[in-house]
């Protein structure tokens, strides 16, 4: 593959520019960079979903003839998207059409051969063949696309950020696949944020940054350079002034949340079983456990974005669930990032629409917000350094920097609860550790809780002081509480 001279221009940004690269055989090859480097415009160019660019893309006839597959959050997307056909069962597992099951996904509707049974038994997705695309983890559809595209055997395979998303089990698994990937002859090119991640196998480094080639080569030789390193350096930042809300609010004289004997079980498959919780005033709390182990239907119980959750002993701050509550009552107090969320936001929205739309908890701007709504949203923007996409449609950005908008959308309103699930996914370290500054900061003013999930070590905001682990037990998972002391590792 020969890449001349792309440039790549979305209005009038540049994208990429006079990016020319060459992949021989036998090269195995990482393109790294921080986020808004330009990867994924330039994995798109490479698959062929961009058209629109200046310059030369060649592609060995062999390699044309067996295909490319390149596996990303988008494609993620625009699987569920096309596999809606029924309104309810978006949020029930039981109903009469599944949809797409993993199993058909991964086969094209073929009988699966001895080459994809192995692979699904190597990324651990052999128990949910049968299941609903719509009803697995993030983590888990993560893995079902790599199978899918791996299990084609394409001239070309491009994986974004593989990793990402997946238990610490599940990454070490991965790490053992691609390893394995790496060292056949087919070429694979892996995208990366950091260059820790790199896997064993890489031979060769493109680095990123802004859109333009800082090094490429060898890995050895291009990791030996200072430049290099420099980039991906935690680099020391000032956070700027959140802006937080000064009006005087009451200390919640209830516990944020309780639930006893709480159980959830879809067909014939337990998901939670007898669950007992009690989160208490000013605890901040993570919430951890394998991919599949029930932590997103916990987070959907109590936002009340599961009809499952009526008829269950769970109260919110104070107010039993069923009891005459609105589900605007109920979204008002919290803030939410999820995979969910993410993947389902409408397109051609603008970024500050879609960071005002958190004060009306909607997905999307559907009325005329006040003037003291822009302006706050506009400074949250601004303390994510994030000003000069204001009007930009939020469909265009990196995932990266879609991830950081829906944290500030999260975060304008000051809700009593945020629940921000893997919120670091797709993030560098500066923005990560930007984001956790900004977590810290909005738990200690004392007016908002909160629950977070993250799958990556150490990534934890310091503020949590209890962890709820989902831990393997019998055939299924048992929830374990303990409480943290200040700085205490989860």
């Amino acid at each position: 593959m020969t890449l001349e001279n792309i440039s790549l221009t979305y209005r009038v940004n540049p994208v990429l520019r006079n990016i020319s690269w060459q992949i021989q055989p036998g090269e195995q090859w990482a393109i790294v960079g921080r986020n808004s480097a330009g990867k994924s415009s330039l994995a798109n160019i490479i698959s062929g979903s961009a058209k629109h660019y200046v310059g030369k893309c060649s592609i060995s006839d062999q390699t044309r003839e067996r295909g490319l597959a390149y596996v990303c959050f988008e494609q993620q997307k625009t699987l569920i998207e096309r596999d809606k056909k029924l309104d309810d069962s978006e949020f029930r597992p039981d109903a009469a059409d599944p949809g797409t099951t993993v199993r058909q996904a991964i086969s094209g509707g073929s009988a699966l051969n001895d080459d994809a049974l192995a692979w699904i038994e190597r990324l651990g997705i052999k128990h949910i063949l049968d299941r609903g695309l719509r009803f697995v983890s993030t983590g888990e559809a993560r893995k079902t696309l790599l199978a899918q595209a791996i299990c084609q055997t394409p001239g070309l395979l491009i994986l974004d950020t593989p990793t990402d998303g997946l238990d610490r089990r599940s990454q070490q698994t991965l790490h053992e696949a691609l390893s394995f990937l790496l060292n056949k002859a087919d070429p694979v090119i892996l995208l990366y944020r950091d260059i820790k991640q790199l896997p064993e196998g890489i031979t060769h480094l493109l680095v990123l940054d802004q859109g333009k080639i800082l090094a490429q080569g060898p890995k050895r030789e291009v990791l030996a350079r200072s430049d290099v390193q420099a980039i991906f350096a935690r680099a020391k930042h000032q956070l700027i002034d959140l802006p937080m809300d000064t009006q005087q609010r009451d200390t919640p004289s209830e516990d944020a949340l309780v639930l006893n004997h709480v159980s959830v079980r879809f067909s014939d498959t337990i998901i939670l079983n007898d669950v007992n919780w009690r989160m208490g005033k000013q605890q901040h709390t993570l919430l951890a456990g394998p991919n599949g182990s029930g932590k997103t239907t916990l987070l959907s119980l109590i936002t009340g974005d599961n009809p499952k959750a009526y008829g269950q002993d769970i109260t919110v701050f104070g107010t039993k669930r069923g009891s005459g509550e609105s589900v605007w009552d109920i979204k008002r107090c919290f803030g939410v990032v999820d995979s969910a969320s993410h993947l389902n936001f409408p397109p051609r929205q603008k970024t500050l629409h879609v960071v005002i739309s958190g004060f009306y908890d909607s997905q999307g701007l559907y009325q005329k917000p006040t003037d003291g709504q822009i302006r706050q949203a506009k400074a949250w923007m601004q303390s994510f350094g994030l000003n000069d996409l204001v009007n930009t449609e939020f469909d265009t950005l990196s995932f990266g920097q879609q991830r950081i908008i829906l944290l500030a959308r999260a975060m304008v309103k000051q809700p009593k609860m945020l629940i921000l699930d893997e919120p670091t996914l797709g993030l560098d370290a500066v923005h990560t550790e930007q984001l956790l500054d900004a977590i810290d900061h909005v738990a200690n003013a004392g007016h908002t809780q909160l629950i977070f999930v993250s799958h990556s070590v150490g990534e934890y905001p310091r503020c949590i002081n209890q962890c709820l682990e989902f831990i393997p037990h019998d055939s299924g998972y048992q929830l374990v509480c303990r409480d943290l002391a200040p700085g205490e590792l989860p």
